[in-house]
């Protein structure tokens, strides 16, 4: 079940505040206690495949930004102040963690990129700057003074001779120091600068919003991977011209009806669309491959199906459904098929009840390889 924020109406948020401007919501989440411990998101930096940084404001250069995975050595080496560790999505690892978007369903979860976690020391900051998407920051531990600016883009001057995209000038127009519980809301392009007071921890919960490029990028990459070199530029009934350098109108309307023949298909925008948008940033793997549905029922019937912590499920429902899952995307030629897609995409669990008493062939396969692709986990019902 869903949690609410405290001092937050989804309607009113999304009609004044989603892409629009900032809102500090205190005591968003009374009597926060944070899901994790400074020392075990340390933990998880040490891990190769967990994605984190370190950046110090006065490390042997201005702004150091070193990439992990680190080592015990690595923090016992570090100053006392102004540095701080962040550690990317930790909804993947700490289902404490993952619980926490629970309280963000009133927004499409395709739209979620991940919740990134920093500890900070005494001073700790990643320098003034603004984001590309739009970000919910929890505090978690401490307090942070976050100052907030006005709207910035990619013409903006920024700090030289560093990776760290830092604001080089930056107007304050509001101030806020933020304790446990608090959340401040932050669409794109406002800029904003967090600096520790005392030792703090804050969870991030960023959103995806691919850049137009990227969407012409990727689509064409989609697009291409399935035509066939046989497909070429034809220009039969071309008349005779009067100077062969000129490129004339009627070639480009043969290149326009060539691209509007693949961007007016609306099957397949989506089918690239919903793959994109559940792509997860960690390959999800199952340790014992279950060959038959039988065994699956023998094994688990008395648990329930849950959506892995690190995976995304979506779907489509329309003149042709579509379900996603992990960037992957099958037809639904059934309507039980999509009822288990939506519900996972509600709730993200079966009940037992409901998967074990499944009698469609094509359900049942399709959630035998979601489990075996590990996707989909068995967990003990409650």
């Amino acid at each position: 079940m869903s949690k609410a924020l405290k001092h937050l109406i989804p309607d009113n948020f999304l009609n004044e505040y989603w892409q629009k401007k900032p809102l500090l919501i205190r005591q968003a989440i009374p009597d926060f206690v944070s899901p994790l411990s400074a020392d075990e998101l340390a933990g998880l930096s040490l891990e190769e495949e967990v994605e984190s940084r370190l950046i110090l404001e006065k490390g042997e250069t201005p702004w150091e930004l070193r990439h992990g995975p680190f080592t015990e050595e690595t923090f016992s080496s570090l100053p006392e102040s102004h540095w701080t560790l962040l550690v990317q999505a930790v909804d993947h690892w700490v289902p404490e963690v993952h619980e926490l978007l629970e309280y963000f369903r009133f927004l499409p979860s395709w739209r979620l990129e991940d919740i990134m976690i920093s500890y900070a020391s005494d001073g700790g900051n990643v320098g003034p700057h603004y984001d590309q998407f739009d970000v919910f920051l929890i505090q978690a531990e401490g307090k942070r003074r976050w100052q907030i600016g006005p709207l910035y883009n990619d013409q903006t001057p920024m700090v030289e001779n560093t990776s760290l995209h830092i604001l080089s000038e930056f107007n304050v127009l509001e101030d806020y120091v933020l304790e446990p519980g608090d959340m401040l809301y932050l669409p794109p392009g406002v800029g904003h600068h967090g600096v520790a007071e005392g030792e703090c921890m804050t969870i991030s919960v960023g959103f995806r919003a691919p850049s137009h490029r990227d969407i012409l990028m990727q689509f064409t990459d989609f697009v291409s991977d399935q035509l066939s070199e046989s497909l070429r530029y034809s220009d039969a009934g071309q008349q005779p011209v009067s100077n062969p350098g000129r490129i004339d109108e009627q070639a480009i309307d043969r290149i326009q009806a060539v691209l509007r023949q693949y961007t007016e298909d609306r099957n397949l925008i989506v089918q690239w669309f919903g793959s994109a948008m559940t792509q997860t940033k960690h390959p999800q793997d199952s340790e014992d491959t279950i060959e038959q549905w039988s065994e699956l029922i023998s094994e688990f019937s008395a648990c329930n199906l849950r959506v892995n912590e690190g995976s995304r499920i979506a779907f489509y429902e329309g003149s042709s459904s579509v379900v996603f899952v992990d960037g992957e995307y099958q037809q639904c030629n059934n309507k039980q098929l999509l009822i288990y897609a939506e519900k996972l995409g509600r709730t993200q669990y079966l009940p037992s009840e409901n998967w074990t008493s499944c009698v469609d062939p094509e359900s049942q396969k399709w959630l035998l390889a979601l489990v075996n692709q590990g996707s989909l986990y068995p967990e003990e019902a409650s």
